[in-house]
């Protein structure tokens, strides 16, 4: 199986509207961040897409990538929701509508923001999706098992999804110990960080990040979900400890 990162940005993306920061004016297309999602590929070659954001339709062009067999997704948060209308020209070459998996309350969300696609007597150009509700326990889909790893942002719940031995994180401010358990010597763990300083009420910082690296001791941790406030990604990426990493667009994972 292989990851990549579509996009590793917050929800204003890198470079952000108006800013004249060092990163946000930086020529380096690894500060460049469009906000975040995955797309895993599987044994079988079936396409898992993770959160639809706004940069979806230039993700997929961008990635060369022409397929999404079905979405996973993490919250109902609009960077991670509102670009699922772009999946159309999928949806009408395929004639089939797109699952999507994700909790109840998300579900629900979705319907409310796009009640067009799930009209009675659909627009002919309307999207189509077909919502499963999951709860956090593993469950099958096409070849793969998938384990939920529910986190907490703010205050809502927001699931995380762990593959084979890689598990995939973003917006999480606070995990559980019965959930850290999921988490433990894994070769790979992807954790969202915001930004070095300044804690969030919603998002990791990077000292949260460290001492969850030490805490659970997987291989190589990826950190995504990053904001300008974390800094050039040539110099911060050295600075890290052995094992850890900045993700950055397009960069790929075998698993």
């Amino acid at each position: 199986m292989k990851l990549k990162f579509l996009g590793t940005g917050t929800s204003q993306g890198v470079p952000v509207i108006g800013c004249t920061c060092e990163v946000c004016i930086s020529e380096n297309p690894k500060d460049k961040r469009l906000r975040s999602s995955v797309m895993v590929t599987t044994d079988e070659n079936k396409k898992i897409l993770i959160d639809c954001g706004p940069d979806f339709r230039q993700q997929m062009l961008t990635n060369h990538e022409h397929t999404v067999d079905l979405a996973l997704i993490t919250h109902e948060h609009n960077d991670h929701v509102i670009g699922l209308d772009d999946m159309r020209p999928l949806i009408f070459k395929s004639g089939k509508d797109v699952p999507l998996y994700c909790y109840s309350r998300v579900a629900h969300e979705i319907k409310n923001r796009f009640p067009y696609a799930f009209a009675d007597v659909r627009y002919p150009g309307a999207p189509a999706f077909e919502l499963h509700e999951i709860e956090n326990k593993p469950f099958q889909v096409l070849d793969t098992e998938v384990t939920p790893i529910e986190v907490i942002h703010f205050q809502i719940s927001v699931f995380g999804y762990k593959f084979k031995n890689l598990a995939y994180i973003t917006d999480a401010g606070f995990i559980s110990d019965t959930e850290k358990e999921k988490l433990k010597n894994l070769d790979i763990l992807i954790l969202n960080c915001i930004r070095k300083f300044d804690p969030h009420p919603a998002h990791f910082i990077l000292p949260d990040v460290i001492k969850l690296f030490e805490e659970l001791q997987p291989k190589k941790l990826f950190l995504t979900h990053i904001s300008h406030h974390l800094g050039v990604h040539d110099i911060e990426d050295k600075l890290l400890p052995p094992g850890m990493h900045l993700a950055y667009d397009g960069l790929e994972i075998n698993f």
